[in-house]
């Protein structure tokens, strides 16, 4: 019996230890869950609220103004061109953030203070075209932006990637985050006729919507191909849309003008990063 109750306390220790060891574990998993998913089930909504993949939509200004006087041209040009760069910002910030912030990071951090930079960028045009001409009116209500959230479904595949941090040593050639930027055609136009106006103004924005749809691109396909992945999947395209745009411009000021020629350099863009 001496013998035999060391052996069964033993047992029943262990017995205890064990059943506590399951409890603390059971609990430390409770916890890890809990930790991760704030406020219960509410964790997978509140996750939608984040910063995700999207492209910021502007309303364009170029269509909306009446004819600029040649004084102005220069200066409204330069302000268009600010208001595409400012987009550009907008949207490579936007990827950069993505799965940052609450419900309202979006809003405070990338879109209201776009729609502030157009509102101020958008009046020196409208001041610009006043000086010598009749300043237009209602050009305020271009200002602010919406997110287009259509490509967010592209987040599954950039969650499966975050735990690939090992791999980023092959990753060197690779896209990496960046904004693409290209020649400003629009400052190198000569005086545009009023006939041709509304179409070279169309091609100037599809000039700008290609910008903005390849900077988005760029940001979603990030560690994705090879060393001349950007090349080939992006630039490349890219080039060729913006020469025959560029081309539909040049065709409609030759029209009743003298055709602008040198215009085909500005169709080739390059990777900042």
């Amino acid at each position: 019996m001496s013998r035999a109750l060391p052996k069964y306390d033993r047992r029943r220790v262990a017995v205890i230890g064990g059943a506590a060891a399951v409890v603390l574990s059971g609990a430390v998993v409770a916890g890890s869950a809990l930790a991760g998913t704030p406020g219960g089930n509410g964790g997978a909504a509140n996750a939608r609220t984040l910063a995700a993949p999207g492209t910021i939509s502007c309303p364009d200004v170029a269509s909306r103004l009446p004819a600029v006087p040649a004084s102005a041209k220069a200066e409204v040009d330069r302000n268009l061109t600010l208001l595409q760069t400012q987009i550009q910002e907008a949207n490579t910030r936007l990827a950069r953030t993505v799965g940052q912030g609450g419900p309202d990071f979006v809003n405070n951090a990338i879109l209201g203070p776009l729609k502030d930079k157009r509102a101020s960028t958008i009046d020196r045009i409208a001041i610009a075209i006043g000086r010598t001409s009749t300043k237009p009116t209602g050009l305020d209500t271009l200002a602010a932006c919406t997110l287009n959230t259509g490509g967010a479904a592209d987040n599954g595949s950039g969650a499966g990637n975050g735990n690939g941090n090992g791999n980023n040593g092959q990753a060197g050639g690779a896209t990496a985050a960046g904004t693409i930027s290209c020649p400003d055609v629009a400052s190198r136009l000569p005086a545009v006729p009023a006939s041709a106006k509304a179409e070279v103004d169309r091609n100037l924005t599809l000039l700008q919507t290609q910008i903005q749809e390849a900077n988005t691109r760029l940001a979603r396909t990030v560690g994705q191909g090879g060393p001349d992945f950007v090349n080939n999947a992006i630039l490349g395209p890219l080039k060729d849309k913006r020469a025959s745009t560029i081309d539909r411009i040049a065709i409609a000021i030759g029209r009743t003008s003298t055709r602008p020629t040198g215009l085909d350099t500005l169709a080739a863009c390059t990777l900042t990063k």
